[in-house]
């Protein structure tokens, strides 16, 4: 049976939901990610099964709430429910404070804690027992993420030999990197209990393929221009490059829309007579945002005609909240904001209008519209989606795109994009200026060029590289 042919099962930290208590009720909520948007009308054709963390403790009614929307949505979603312990050390701790930073390139923000490891053992093996709980002959297992790599060793340990695939959705640290961390033969060894691992970059299976050879002599390596085996004790374990991306049909043709429209007519309507230049990320330390600030100073400082002409518009949606390194980031941001506004601010013209917000979908196409740039510049990244997204709903073409050499989907933009080191404050206010002077005539050509190649490589041929990779020999 071809995976095409098999129901998915899908296991990812979280599910496409999150239960919360809203008064004396408890409510389903939808959730939004990349992951989400890509995999959610796959699973409705499918109808298959999804398994993760509903949001909530024990203590909520989950099976009777889930059951209700799994019927509206056309699959199933399985709760893996947790006490806020495990969520504490487990998720906050070990996946988000010691695996994060560390995987990207960010050694300085790790915690390297015992005790969050243990408890990403636990519960790593109590996500390993909900899927033998439903696990049948038929099924594609396909589990995500770095929350998740050691599912496959507790699926062993449980005597399961079903074929099991993962997918990285971060980067993969270099070998020098990931020697700091104690517990990497573990993390190596469980990752090779797999049998299909997918990565966002070659540079990032590369990585991998240089850890095992490092950490594990004994294991025999095959190399091939998009793919990688592994042989080891008589188990070949197969790794690919897939990078994800998006529907781009929905977006080019949501963008298009009369409401969206609207929400961008109502952006320009705000700030008008202003070139807009969008930043929109996570709250996150790996997104640069302080160094984005620096580097439009930078730019003011530099390029006199821009002041007056020009507006950063960076949206911070709000992540991680109860972690400390990320209340501090906002407030270094707040500090930061204030203090440009205030040297450069004159009457009528503010040049960063920076909001800690969530958007909801009309919103955030009404900013891609009416921005004239974007400028995303992570300081790494696994791919990026919000750079395909911007190209997406750039409908007329005439969006500029400045985009971090270290964000995954930079392979792919490349050619049409205005590169930059986001480390490099004068060469990214360089890139600002040349965006800003861009001829119409190179817009068009750089921002069609980009949209043929996220309507070429968009997420549903992704998701056939997967699979089909999977069932290639």
């Amino acid at each position: 049976m071809s995976p095409e042919e098999k129901k998915l099962f899908i296991v990812s930290n979280r599910l496409p939901i999150m239960v919360a208590r809203d008064g004396d009720e408890w409510m389903v909520n939808a959730s939004s990610g990349g992951l989400i948007t890509a995999l959610a009308p796959l699973m409705k054709r499918n109808h298959g099964i999804w398994l993760g963390w509903p949001g909530c403790g024990p203590e909520a009614p989950v099976e009777s709430l889930l059951e209700a929307h799994s019927a509206e949505q056309g699959y199933e979603l399985r709760p893996v429910t947790l006490e806020e312990e495990q969520v504490e050390k487990y998720y906050r701790g070990f996946s988000n404070q010691t695996i994060w930073p560390l995987f990207h390139d960010l050694l300085g923000y790790c915690d390297f804690n015992a005790e969050n490891w243990n408890f990403y053992n636990l519960v790593n093996e109590r996500f390993a027992a909900s899927v033998a709980d439903f696990l049948k002959p038929d099924h594609f297992v396909w589990i995500h993420d770095y929350q998740l790599m050691l599912v496959a060793h507790f699926l062993r340990e449980m005597g399961i030999d079903t074929h099991l695939n993962f997918f990285l959705h971060i980067p993969f640290p270099s070998c020098d990197l990931l020697r700091r961390l104690p517990w990497k033969y573990e993390i190596i060894e469980g990752l090779l209990q797999y049998d299909h691992l997918g990565f966002q970059t070659a540079h990032d299976r590369r990585n991998f393929v240089q850890c095992v050879r490092s950490l594990i002599p004994e294991a025999a390596i095959k190399g091939h221009r998009q793919r990688s085996e592994i042989i080891l004790e008589g188990r070949t374990v197969k790794l690919g490059t897939y990078p994800i991306s998006i529907d781009f049909d929905e977006f080019n043709s949501f963008a298009r829309s009369k409401e969206v429209a609207d929400a961008a007519w109502f952006v320009h309507e705000n700030i008008p007579k202003r070139t807009l230049l969008l930043g929109i990320d996570r709250l996150d330390y790996t997104k640069g945002i302080p160094e984005r600030f620096l580097a439009f100073e930078r730019a003011l400082e530099k390029y006199e005609d821009l002041r007056k002409q020009i507006s950063l518009v960076q949206i911070a949606v709000p992540s991680r909240t109860k972690v400390p390194q990320y209340r501090d980031l906002k407030e270094d941001l707040d500090t930061l904001a204030g203090r440009i506004n205030s040297r450069y601010s004159t009457e009528g013209w503010v040049p960063i209008h920076y909001m800690f917000r969530e958007l909801n979908r009309t919103q955030l196409l009404g900013y891609y519209r009416a921005c004239e740039i974007a400028f995303i510049t992570p300081l790494r990244d696994g791919m990026n989606l919000v750079c395909k997204e911007y190209c997406a709903s750039s409908i007329d073409n005439n969006g500029v795109l400045i985009l971090s050499e270290f964000a995954g989907a930079a392979d792919q933009m490349a050619k049409g994009a205005l590169m930059v080191n986001p480390y490099d404050l004068e060469g990214t206010a360089d890139a600002i200026y040349a965006a800003f002077i861009m001829p119409g005539d190179e817009r068009q050509k750089r921002m069609k060029a980009l949209r043929a190649e996220v309507r070429r490589n968009d997420v549903q041929r992704w998701i056939d590289w997967f699979l089909q990779s999977d069932q290639a020999g």
